[in-house]
């Protein structure tokens, strides 16, 4: 007997790209070649590069990962969007969703902040919105946040968005230093919704 997708093909591109609000003057906006910069920066900062893949940016690779994020989203393979002042500005942070499984009903969620979005609880509410529209919107059954176990930081903000830890998986993921070990935190779209 075939199992029908969780997601059928083409809904995720059928979506509109929508502008998602978040509490304390913050917004999640899709990245625009504008903010190039914000990229540029991020690659600067040694947080982000300790904990992120991101590598570092020129100017015209910012622009074309920002051009890829867009294309990321027309093949379903990805939804990245910005963390932005609703008043205009470039990103302090990025979130999103990657490594989709729309026939399985699953993806991971991924996230940064540079310091200037930092210890204002902006990420929880960040990740509980996402997590909110891939499972209302999309139609997801499973999000999945990882993260070293050395990064506590993350671990707080998993927790705090609903995601309780499941368990750790040795030696999952090469970071500049070395092999990490990564816990593992996830959410069904079935679990109590998370109050702030």
């Amino acid at each position: 007997m075939d199992i029908p997708p969780v997601v059928p093909p083409g809904r995720m591109r059928a979506l509109p790209r929508t502008v998602l609000g978040l509490p304390d003057g913050w917004l999640l906006r899709h990245w625009e070649p504008y903010d190039a910069p914000a990229l540029v920066a991020s690659g600067t900062d040694p947080d982000i590069q300790r904990w992120n893949r991101t590598g570092r940016f020129t100017e015209a690779r910012a622009e074309e990962r920002i051009a890829r994020y867009r294309a990321n989203w027309e093949a379903e393979e990805a939804a990245i969007w910005a963390i932005a002042p609703e008043a205009g500005g470039l990103p302090v942070g990025l979130i999103g969703l990657a490594d989709l499984d729309l026939a399985g009903g699953s993806g991971e969620i991924l996230y940064w902040l540079m310091p200037a979005g930092r210890g204002s609880g902006t990420m929880v509410g960040a990740t509980d919105r996402v997590s909110r529209w891939a499972f209302e919107e999309l139609g997801l059954h499973r999000l999945r946040i990882t993260h070293s176990v050395a990064n506590p930081a993350s671990c707080r903000i998993a927790e705090k968005a609903g995601f309780p830890l499941e368990g750790t998986m040795r030696g999952a993921l090469l970071h500049a230093d070395g092999w990490h070990d990564e816990h593992l935190h996830a959410r069904l779209r079935t679990d109590r919704p998370v109050r702030h």
